[in-house]
């Protein structure tokens, strides 16, 4: 029989606030404020990104901070350069996808593009040799930590997806070799919604638990 520890690195508060955070947390597209955000927030919020593990201890991410409304502009064209060509829909949900708000790039104060480099020197390849894919999913836990920090600190978060990776590396001259992995738009929102805005807007259901769980092996259920 397993002895559980005999106290808890965390109180049950301290657990709470850190499963609220993570049930709360929204990929937030509109509703920005125009306040900016405070440096030694955002110091904090990169920390906690930069926190994240990673294959190898390779830490292949880079975080790279938009604030100038020029650089902004440009990328937002490109998003609706990107949208123009990606609407695949017809019908009713076309319809819904031309209402959906699906970015903030001008909106929030705060840009950051997060690059991965795909074969880093560091870690020695320790985890990636059957895998080598592990450093982009280890890039996603970081923006994962990102959001989840940025969450208690009252600030949003949106994923903008709808965007050429290759515009980006011309736009903020990233160099050959590293892949764009998410350009988030960061800011101070008005309130955090109850459920995520996709759920609000009609377009998709979250499922419960027990449909993408198995027991021992795939569709056991």
């Amino acid at each position: 029989m397993i002895t559980p520890p005999a106290k808890s690195t965390f109180s049950a508060a301290e657990r709470a606030a850190v499963y609220r955070a993570m049930r709360s947390r929204r990929d937030v597209r509109a509703d920005f404020i125009s306040d900016e955000v405070p440096e030694d927030v955002l110091t904090r919020v990169l920390e906690a990104a930069h926190a994240a593990p990673s294959v190898g201890l390779s830490q292949p991410w880079r975080f790279i901070i938009v604030r100038d409304v020029a650089t902004r502009r440009r990328v937002r064209a490109a998003f609706e350069e990107a949208n123009g060509t990606a609407a695949i829909y017809d019908g009713a949900r076309a319809e819904l996808y031309a209402k959906l708000q699906l970015q903030g790039i001008l909106e929030a104060p705060v840009n950051v593009c997060v690059v991965c480099d795909d074969d880093p020197q560091r870690g020695h390849g320790l985890g990636r040799q059957t895998m080598p894919e592990t450093a982009r999913y280890s890039t996603v836990c970081a923006i994962q930590n990102l959001w989840l920090a940025a969450r208690v600190e009252e600030l949003g978060v949106g994923w903008v997806s709808i965007i050429d990776p290759l515009v980006l590396h011309r736009i903020l001259e990233i160099p050959a070799g590293l892949t764009v992995v998410a350009y988030l738009c960061i800011g101070y929102v008005r309130a955090f919604a109850d459920e995520p805005d996709l759920a609000r807007a009609g377009w998709e259901t979250g499922l419960p638990l027990g449909e993408v769980v198995d027991r021992e092996r795939y569709g056991s259920r």
